[in-house]
């Protein structure tokens, strides 16, 4: 018999999680990405030179780098924020991070506590909703549209709680690639964000985890590129390019901000050899990985679209992302995808249900499907079994395969 810490436990301990028992037939959640495009042999060639070259310098934590992080790899993200996101940075004001949410962390214990408000766009990641809700802080969710944050709706809602005497801890956006919808904020739009952030002496706080991952290869200056007053802190994550597993994120910020995230950080270091790998291999061959790893996922995202339209026909609404590994799709009425994707999941596919994903009202009919990583023979089959379930449970789509209504 094992000991019972059960009165032992804080109040608010989660429950304990399930044992893991391996992916689903039909995987459509998470953020993973496609197997076939992490660069493996790259990535042994460039740990195997960086080995060689610095290994022994695993004896030191921070491989003599300081708290930081390596700073070969600091000055790699710094030139790659220039090129990519117009941020003019140097590796003195970047600091990596275990992944991007351990950059969310950090940010959050910096400037919030119970009873806190910040902005958030209404749909978004669900791990922000989760850990401000853990932390006791209000939401004040912001209505997007086909172009994603709605500036009106922002001026509203800073309106609002300014008449009520409170002022936000921050604006939390997702602009570049958002997570579910995959819009990009348009430049008049980023501008317009950081004249009422300014007004309102609200600072902005920037995830760009997927900014990378645009079909066109191009995208907006980040909001930090656009900000003069250094109110905007900016986190990313190599998780989305090269792999997950590898927990590597960043933050990018002016230094009496990023000084007090440093001291925060008492981790004594993340991951040293992941980093040593990553800016061994990125200096030469990260831009043709992520114009492979582009190309490899529209295609696959063409083939889901493919797979909805004939399967679901016209009884859905989603619109093409222009990058990014998700599709965010909404069921007709009389559908509710908690109780679609609890069933579905129970005969092995597997998808986010809407209200884990926003706040908005009608949220239970949208699911999100992540496509990155099954195979595209895989995203059809698991599409078609999907409506199959759906037209089971629900009635709908009238015919499931071949015909659209």
């Amino acid at each position: 018999m094992s000991f019972d810490f059960t009165a032992l436990l804080p109040e608010g301990t989660p429950a304990p999680a399930n044992r893991w028992s391996g992916f689903p037939e039909f995987n459509f959640v998470g953020g993973h990405i496609d197997n076939a495009t992490v660069p493996v042999d790259d990535l042994r060639a460039a740990m195997d030179r960086a080995l060689a070259r610095e290994g022994a310098d695993i004896a030191t934590y921070s491989l003599r780098s300081g708290p930081q992080g390596y700073r070969p790899l600091r000055d790699f993200v710094a030139e790659k924020l220039n090129r990519y996101a117009g941020i003019e940075t140097t590796g003195d004001d970047i600091l990596l991070t275990s992944g991007s949410l351990q950059a969310m962390d950090l940010v959050n214990t910096l400037l919030l506590e119970p009873g806190d408000t910040v902005i958030v766009e209404e749909t978004n990641y669900g791990g922000t909703f989760s850990k401000l809700r853990a932390m006791g802080v209000k939401m004040v969710p912001v209505a997007l549209d086909a172009d994603g944050m709605r500036m009106d709706a922002l001026e509203t809602a800073l309106n609002d709680l300014a008449a009520q005497g409170i002022r936000p801890k921050y604006i939390f956006t997702i602009a570049t690639v958002h997570n579910p919808t995959g819009t990009i904020l348009p430049l008049d739009r980023r501008h317009r964000m950081l004249e009422l952030a300014k007004a309102h002496s609200v600072p902005i706080f920037e995830d760009e985890c997927y900014s990378d991952i645009v079909w066109a290869n191009e995208r907006p200056p980040a909001l930090r590129a656009l900000d003069d007053s250094g109110m905007v802190i900016h986190i990313g994550t190599f998780s989305k390019t090269v792999g997950p597993a590898l927990r590597v994120g960043y933050i990018n910020a002016d230094w009496p901000v990023l000084g007090r995230l440093v001291a925060l950080k008492k981790d004594a270091g993340s991951p040293a050899l992941e980093q040593m790998m990553l800016a061994e291999y990125g200096i030469d061959r990260f831009d043709a990985h992520v114009r492979h790893c582009n190309a490899v996922l529209e295609g696959k995202l063409d083939a889901l679209i493919d797979a909805v339209n004939e399967h679901f026909g016209t009884t859905v609404q989603f619109a093409k992302p222009p990058g990014g590994i998700f599709l965010w799709m909404k069921l007709p009425e009389g559908v509710t995808t908690p109780r679609l994707a609890a069933v579905a999941g129970a005969q092995g596919v597997a998808v986010n249900p809407g209200p884990d994903w926003s706040l908005e009202g009608d949220a239970d009919r949208w699911i999100r499907i992540c496509f990155a990583n099954p195979p595209i023979e895989t995203i059809r089959a698991g599409v078609a079994k999907l409506a199959t379930i759906c037209q089971a449970e629900f009635g709908v789509p009238e015919i499931s395969g071949n015909v659209r209504r």
